[in-house]
């Protein structure tokens, strides 16, 4: 409860910038009163200002709803940020129906920004007029939402010279045509800048998402803010396999998505009356997050539906963000072992709620089910976590001191490597305590000894190392030997980078956030996100 308390009190803090790679993230819409919406006498609570959301690191990205009409009067769009900025009750540009909001958001937006906050701009909603007719249709819309609302310019820009930090798709209907083709002529423009753009996108959770899988299949999003309410997938059903499914959503993200890096949210609404289903508490929500983010390495995060919602709720959004703790990025995931049966090819009939291991997941039988499970839509299998064969294990041992060296076969310390494989796992504790850190300083290596047999299919091999320790060991820690430096590209100032790119410097690995040319990896420079110590005297 303690550590609870200070995570809070420490949220009230300093700004933090937002990192798209974590897995704690808190994303909430603005721009629509949703509060008011449903309590229109209580006007104490309707949705305030933005910059009134942003002193604490509870929220973390803003998409502002909505972009509700793409080719509106004189070609322009139109937008509709309900109490706050509309083309009704605000000024218009000259020959369009495209509200000036400069005046009302332009400073929010910087404010907020210099907090660390992600402010897109999120096309669509429930009533949107979206969609296109053709591929020059696209493109040309492309070149509108450029240059009015993120690094272009023109004279029609609803937020004045404040620069978006990207887009969020929230189709939910006009058609699936043509949106790859619109976000790739984005993309072209982004690659030329010198910030990070987020494409983002708010698929129902039912899948295959009706108006956006096929462009999510197509194109390279950033995280897909999974709408876990108003359907029967939603979070109610959270723990029945035939109607929650988290995990197709990841085996897409790591399977088919264009972005194997792309990270999944669970949407959720922020009280009872911001959806027609789908809401739980706090304590609920909190389990749910958890338990998900331990089983799917594919987790950035929390979406709420919406600001006002989770602050009138007695601040979900600080609730939340408090329960899921620091980042952890997903080079850190601790993959669980393939625990259940592997799947039996020759013909065998599951039950409903029967489990097997498969192709690194653990699946559950829907129903009666011999098929070989696989994350289709009409598959009779939902996998429930993602899991691996490289089982590693972490045994009680006597401390090792600073500079002591540490050898499994003088009982001050063993690790479990599958033998051969090259590959240097996380070691997991039962009681996931504070994560020591070891230098891969391979003193002596002793002769494989088969450790155990964990299934007719998989055997452990135990590998005898002995490491130098660089910090005190006890009983219980969690023991991860370092990642080499040399799997990745050596930094060099001569050398152009774009974003989603893996460097290594001065013993870390570093990893671009958007194009760079010339900057130095480090603390200070907001390009370069630090993942994690690396080895090899790099």
């Amino acid at each position: 409860m303690l550590h609870q308390w200070l995570l809070a009190l420490a949220l009230l803090g300093s700004a933090v910038a937002f990192e798209d790679t974590c897995n704690n993230n808190v994303v909430t819409y603005w721009g629509q009163n949703s509060y008011g919406a449903a309590h229109p006498a209580d006007k104490n609570m309707w949705q305030q200002p933005l910059r009134h959301y942003c002193d604490d690191n509870a929220i973390d990205m803003f998409p502002i709803s909505f972009l509700t009409t793409f080719f509106s009067k004189g070609g322009k769009p139109e937008i509709n940020l309900a109490n706050f900025c509309n083309s009704v009750d605000n000024g218009v540009f000259p020959g369009t129906a495209l509200a000036n909001c400069t005046s009302v958001v332009q400073d929010d937006i910087k404010y907020c920004q210099a907090r660390g906050k992600a402010i897109t701009i999120s096309l669509g909603g429930a009533t949107g007029g979206v969609g296109f007719k053709t591929e020059d249709q696209a493109l040309s819309f492309a070149d509108t939402v450029w240059n009015d609302f993120l690094g272009g310019s023109s004279n029609t820009r609803p937020f004045g010279n404040a620069v978006l930090d990207g887009i969020d798709l929230d189709i939910e209907g006009g058609g699936a045509a043509h949106y790859p083709a619109f976000l790739r002529k984005l993309r072209s423009y982004f690659d030329k800048a010198n910030k990070k753009f987020y494409i983002t996108a708010a698929p129902q959770c039912i899948y295959p998402d009706e108006n956006l899988q096929a462009t999510l299949n197509a194109f390279p999003l950033d995280a897909v803010f999974v709408q876990f309410y108003n359907n029967p997938c939603g979070l109610p059903s959270y723990g029945r396999a035939n109607r929650w499914n988290f995990g197709q959503w990841d085996y897409w993200a790591r399977n088919i998505s264009p972005n194997k890096n792309v990270k999944v949210y669970i949407g959720a609404p922020a009280s009872s009356s911001a959806a027609g289903s789908g809401y739980v508490p706090l304590a609920t929500l909190k389990k749910i997050a958890l338990e998900t983010r331990q089983a799917f390495p594919s987790f950035g995060g929390v979406m709420f539906w919406d600001t006002s919602q989770a602050v009138a709720n007695g601040r979900m959004d600080l609730g939340i963000k408090t329960a899921m703790g620091n980042c952890q990025h997903k080079s850190s995931f601790l993959f669980q072992p393939c625990s259940a049966p592997s799947w039996d090819p020759s013909g065998r009939l599951y039950t409903a709620g029967n489990q097997v291991s498969h192709n690194v997941y653990i699946w559950e039988a829907l129903w009666s089910a011999s098929s070989e499970p696989t994350s289709s839509p009409t598959s009779d299998w939902m996998p429930v976590s993602a899991c691996t064969n490289n089982v590693t294990e972490m045994v009680s041992s006597p401390t090792a001191s600073v500079g002591m060296d540490v050898d499994e076969s003088s009982s001050a310390y063993h690790i479990a490597l599958p033998m051969g494989s090259g590959v240097w796992p996380p070691v997991a504790s039962a009681t996931g305590a504070m994560e020591a850190t070891v230098t891969r300083t391979v003193i002596s290596t002793m002769n494989e000894t088969v450790m155990r047999t964990v299934s007719a299919e998989t055997t452990v091999y135990r590998t005898k190392t002995v490491f130098e320790a660089t910090t005190t060991i006890t009983p219980g820690d969690v023991v991860r030997p370092s990642t080499s430096c040399s799997q990745y590209q050596n930094w060099s100032a001569t050398t152009t980078y774009v974003g989603g790119t893996r460097v290594h410097y001065q013993g870390k690995i570093w990893y671009a956030r958007w194009w760079t040319y010339g900057e130095e990896p480090n603390s200070g420079a907001q390009v370069w996100s630090l993942e994690e110590p690396c080895s090899d005297g790099q």
